[in-house]
């Protein structure tokens, strides 16, 4: 091995995990909200997010309010990284689908009438 390549895979050992230890969440959050939603943002005594249903519903209203058209998964991850690094609050056990805030959420399935006999 060359002393070349002996720096690169000294470079990759020491950078390669800290990059690798970023969430979804936080680097959606550092792309695209960080630049309106600093920290102080977070801790002020008006905050719109008290619990942790309050919270997604935030995160949902301010990606919507940018255009930014995540996916549910891509709002659970950025709550649960806000959640985890600034407010922890309590996590209630939620599937990715129950996100959706009133009028967001889906039509309910039609049921087929039963046949004629």
């Amino acid at each position: 091995m060359n002393d070349r390549s002996g720096w690169l895979l000294l470079a990759v050992a020491i950078f390669a995990p800290s990059a690798m230890a970023q969430s979804r969440g936080e680097l959606l959050y550092a792309t695209h909200c960080i630049s309106c939603h600093t920290t102080e943002m977070h801790w002020r005594d008006k905050r719109s997010a008290s619990n942790w249903m309050a919270l997604k519903v935030q995160v949902r209203r301010w990606q919507d309010a940018a255009s930014l058209a995540w996916s549910d998964g891509d709002i659970l991850d950025v709550s649960r990284y806000l959640n985890e690094s600034i407010y922890h609050f309590e996590q209630m056990a939620d599937s990715v689908s129950s996100l959706s805030v009133a009028g967001d959420a889906p039509a309910p399935t039609p049921t087929l009438p039963a046949p004629h006999r």
